[in-house]
């Protein structure tokens, strides 16, 4: 993969990885996340953090999953290894949180690691279908 295909690649997996966690976070899952820890939530959300995993997180999910899959030639290897990928990289925030939070709900950390595994595995999907497909 040259420079400026993983670059196209970044955007567009930033673009489709901020997308659907937007989604997930203000629409379809924020009753539940109100719920479930709103004690724990701030008022306003601090957006530069929150970037600076987006940026960081696709960086990881493209040179971890998506060009080993694209080595392979293998869709479900992207969507498998992405998954995983998915699970630890929210486990490092919900297990410590779990260990280390008093009050933290078991519920949601069993539901964002589903999350996690589910965007990661659409993202890295996505991603390796748009390398074979659009970027080429």
């Amino acid at each position: 993969m040259t420079v400026t295909q993983f670059f196209k690649l970044y955007a567009a997996s930033l673009v489709v990885c901020f997308g659907l966690d937007i989604l997930w976070l203000g629409v379809f899952a924020k009753s539940f996340y109100d719920k479930q820890m709103g004690h724990l939530l701030r008022p306003d959300t601090q957006w530069v953090p929150a970037v600076l995993f987006y940026l960081v997180y696709v960086a990881a999910m493209i040179i971890f999953v998506v060009q080993p899959a694209l080595d392979r030639n293998s869709l479900p290897r992207a969507i498998g290894l992405g998954a995983f990928f998915g699970i630890a990289a929210y486990s490092a925030f919900d297990l410590t949180s779990l260990a280390l939070l008093k009050d933290f709900p078991l519920t949601i950390a069993l539901v964002d690691l589903a999350w996690g595994a589910t965007l990661a595995a659409t993202v890295c999907g996505v991603g390796y279908w748009l390398s074979k497909t659009v970027l080429t």
